[in-house]
């Protein structure tokens, strides 16, 4: 069945909360989360306070979803890079893509794997989303074999595949790879690694804290996602 035409009121509706959340953006890279206030934004659009609380029932419910709108953009960002082939020119193509779109839009990196917003608590599925991010990862390194030095975090994520389902079949959704497979481990191992190598330079960079220190993240970055690639075989 095909759907519905939408009507005019939930045309209205929809495109006020993207007038909404696209002053909340707004406020968010001129002055962080503190300068995201409702009252405010209501009156930048047009809106009563009152008004505005029918489109959005508190300032975490708007903040809510920014983060969902910021884990699927940058979800698609790296999903959409060419990884045929894989091996190490693709795993440096993903940190490349994660690492451009947190430049482009910084204050969204910042509110998704920035300091904790006090008070606010994520999404019900930040949990998935964020996997959404690292499955591309997972694909590249489950091609890979790690070096003996890191058999104590295959072995770990060897335990973690059996003991979560949950994991076990996010792994096998990017990689095919069941969770008695030696090779699910590696990539979960691989991604795992992957995450603190990115967050720490692309974090680092996104609140300015490489300035004046002499070294360029744009160098820097793909130095740390070699010496990963050769920590576990890629080609």
């Amino acid at each position: 069945m095909a759907d519905r035409p939408r009507t005019p009121r939930e045309r209205y509706r929809e495109q006020t909360r993207g007038e909404i959340k696209a002053s909340a953006v707004r406020r968010l890279a001129e002055g962080g989360v503190e300068n995201v206030a409702l009252l405010r934004i209501a009156k930048e659009i047009g809106l009563s306070g009152p008004a505005l609380y029918r489109y959005f029932a508190s300032r975490d419910e708007l903040l809510a979803e920014l983060v969902t709108d910021a884990y699927q953009a940058v979800a698609e960002a790296v999903a959409g890079v060419e990884t045929t082939g894989g091996g190490r020119a693709a795993l440096q193509a993903l940190a490349a893509a994660y690492r451009d779109w947190a430049l482009a839009q910084p204050h969204l990196y910042l509110l998704i794997q920035g300091t904790p917003v006090p008070g606010f608590e994520a999404p019900a599925d930040t949990l998935a989303r964020a996997r959404a991010v690292l499955g591309p990862f997972l694909a590249v390194f489950a091609g890979g074999r790690a070096r003996p030095a890191l058999a104590p975090l295959t072995a770990e994520s060897a335990a973690w595949l059996r003991e979560d389902a949950g994991v076990a079949a996010w792994v096998a959704q990017w990689t095919g790879r069941t969770a008695d497979d030696p090779a699910a481990a590696i990539a979960l191992t691989g991604a795992v690694m992957a995450w603190p190598q990115l967050h720490g330079v692309v974090g680092l960079e996104a609140a300015g804290q490489f300035t004046g220190m002499g070294q360029r993240p744009a160098t820097l970055l793909p130095l740390q996602i070699g010496l990963l690639a050769d920590a576990f075989h890629l080609p």
